[in-house]
């Protein structure tokens, strides 16, 4: 499982609750613009709509050898899940307070996957805990490389 392109912020921004990986319907200069690397996440959300579960704002760029029908780089795209899957979403995003983050875009078998997550929004206090906790961890683990 090769990572496409990932969404750095996300679990900085969010306590996970739950994943979800799910297929996406792209154009063939997509997926080529994806293969070479040129895609990001960094303000893109999913969100429910009759039944269907949509990507929204993610950015891939244009294909590089293009021509006149290349895609749009911020198109709506739609995620492939089974009806289970989309009805626990769709119970889950509509609490308030969480929201359906795409957490990276991956290969699997050839196909473009997004792993999909329900998060709910961290307060600050709870990023600077967490930098204080991961910072804890660090130190801990270099003075157990001096002594070693």
């Amino acid at each position: 499982m090769a990572d496409i392109v990932t969404n750095s912020k996300a679990r900085r921004d969010y306590h996970i609750l739950d994943t979800f990986e799910a297929g996406i319907v792209l154009r063939g200069t997509e997926v080529k613009a994806l293969r070479a690397g040129r895609g990001q996440l960094q303000d893109a959300y999913a969100e429910v709509r009759d039944g269907e579960v949509f990507l929204c704002n993610a950015h891939i760029e244009e294909y590089s050898h293009g021509n006149i029908q290349n895609h749009a780089p911020k198109a709506v795209r739609k995620l492939l899940l089974h009806a289970s899957e989309i009805r626990k979403l769709f119970s889950l995003s509509s609490v308030k307070g969480n929201a359906l983050i795409p957490l990276a875009l991956y290969w699997k078998n050839g196909r473009v996957k997004v792993a999909l997550a329900v998060g709910k929004g961290k307060a600050q206090y709870d990023k600077r805990q967490d930098l204080r906790r991961r910072e804890a961890e660090r130190e801990v683990e270099r003075a157990r490389r001096h002594r070693s």
